[in-house]
């Protein structure tokens, strides 16, 4: 644990020096594009933060490399390498769309070859587990195809909920840290080497989105763009990818007792690493989503449009930070229920305060329609939407008699210093009336 909390330092450390000067570069680059239509930011921010986790990518492989306990994955797999070129392309190619934006068919393309570039050195799929079946080997072809297919499907997942400050980032570590949780029981509870290389994907991805995280949250000062977005999605594959294909369910059969009953014992976990539809749930819903919807307009898959999760969140009248802080919630509650659930499946106790905590969720997500009020004497403690309105203050004016001027009666319910505007541009400010006299032609003097 102490070598992969190390890693995760450096990671950390170099992702988040490196950010300040890649901004600087971005900024002199031009990789700064107007305000679309669909982005919920105001201001123009510079893209291209994967500059700066790709280079804490490869300061965690590198520092890893040269620790004792762990340079055994670096001789014993070829995992990390394959891992690095397949990060390497996809990198460029996100950079290039930062900067050019490139074509949607084209970065189609360059993700399905990263992820054959990590087939070719072994990152693949070699079985699977099937309920009351037990492992099925898959062919050659069966299982570089599986492998292609669920590389695209999350990189994509992971690049359609960029759409808010930290978003992504927050979403992606969450994920890493419960992938990481079960990674490392398999590797050191179950003593299953096969498991270290996931371990180790999932801790540097952590340190990849915390060193980021600092300068990607509300208000953002730099943008992840499809070069971190896609870049962190890999990653994230490719421990699925390595713990599902790799670890043989015959190793769990020693301590439950057989490998059909392995995999019936092992199964509320296997399934999710191998589609992880529960770790990246939210993504992949919205990304399907955004297929049918596009499809159903007569628009292309890969256009883009204001119809993302985080995107009705806004519209409902969550905040930023709210939505955010939402999105977070789901994604920890599927992804850490999850693994709480593949360790004691037959806990009752799990699924009550999964349900429970989905109650809460609901609240959260429905909180802007009803909008509670706080008592009267808590309102000195919560946010001002929160309080209960007041009357409308309406102050008191007089004509005098044969002027053209008015004069302001000062009224007990204005409280002192509170400006208020009369009907003739007058203007009380602290208990005192400022106001334009009118001359018979309406001109202001």
């Amino acid at each position: 644990m102490r070598e992969y909390l190390l890693t995760l330092c450096v990671t950390v450390a170099v992702t988040y020096l490196l950010t300040g000067p890649v901004r600087k570069f971005a900024i002199a680059a031009g990789a700064m594009p107007e305000i679309r239509a669909r982005d919920v930011h105001r201001e123009p921010t510079p893209r291209l933060g994967g500059i700066a986790m790709f280079g804490g990518l490869c300061a965690g492989l590198l520092f890893a490399d040269h620790l004792a306990n762990l340079n055994d994955v670096f001789e014993l797999s070829n995992e990390p390498r394959a891992l690095l070129s397949g990060a390497a392309l996809i990198w460029l190619i996100g950079v290039l769309d930062d900067k050019f934006e490139i074509d949607a068919l084209i970065k189609l393309g360059g993700q399905m070859i990263a992820a054959g570039v990590m087939v070719v050195q072994g990152l693949t799929i070699l079985w699977i587990p099937v309920p009351g079946v037990g492992t099925v080997s898959l062919t050659a072809w069966q299982g570089n195809l599986l492998t292609v297919a669920l590389v695209v499907l999350t990189i994509n997942a992971v690049n359609f909920v960029d759409g808010l400050d930290g978003l992504a980032a927050g979403m992606v570590c969450i994920t890493s840290g419960a992938f990481f949780m079960y990674a490392y029981r398999l590797w050191y509870g179950y003593g299953i080497e096969s498991a270290a290389p996931a371990t180790l994907f999932a801790a540097i991805l952590m340190g990849m989105c915390l060193g980021f995280l600092p300068h990607n949250m509300h208000p953002a000062r730099i943008f992840m763009g499809d070069s971190g977005s896609m870049l962190i999605g890999l990653v994230l594959a490719a421990g699925a990818i390595s713990i599902t294909g790799q670890v043989d369910p015959d190793r769990l059969g020693i301590f439950v007792g057989g490998e059909r009953a392995a995999t019936h014992a092992m199964l509320p976990v296997f399934i999710p690493l191998l589609l992880p539809l529960t770790i990246t749930a939210l993504p992949v819903a919205d990304l399907l989503l955004a297929i049918v919807r596009r499809t159903w307009r007569g628009q292309s898959p890969f256009a883009a449009d204001r119809g993302h999760l985080h995107h009705r969140l806004l519209e409902i009248g969550h905040s930023h930070s709210r939505a955010v802080l939402i999105m977070y919630f789901w994604s920890a509650l599927i992804a850490f229920g999850t693994v709480a659930y593949s360790v004691h499946s037959a806990s009752m106790w799990i699924v009550l305060v999964i349900v429970a905590l989905s109650a809460v969720g609901l609240v959260l997500l429905l909180l802007p329609r009803f909008t509670p009020r706080a008592p009267r004497w808590a309102e000195a403690f919560v946010p001002p939407r929160y309080r209960r309105r007041r009357p409308a203050q309406t102050p008191a004016f007089t004509a005098s008699p044969g002027a053209s001027s008015l004069s302001y009666e000062d009224d007990p319910r204005v409280p002192v210093g509170v400006g208020v505007s009369g009907a003739n541009g007058a203007t009380a400010i602290g208990g005192r009336s400022r106001f334009r006299e009118r001359d018979n032609a309406g001109s202001a003097r």
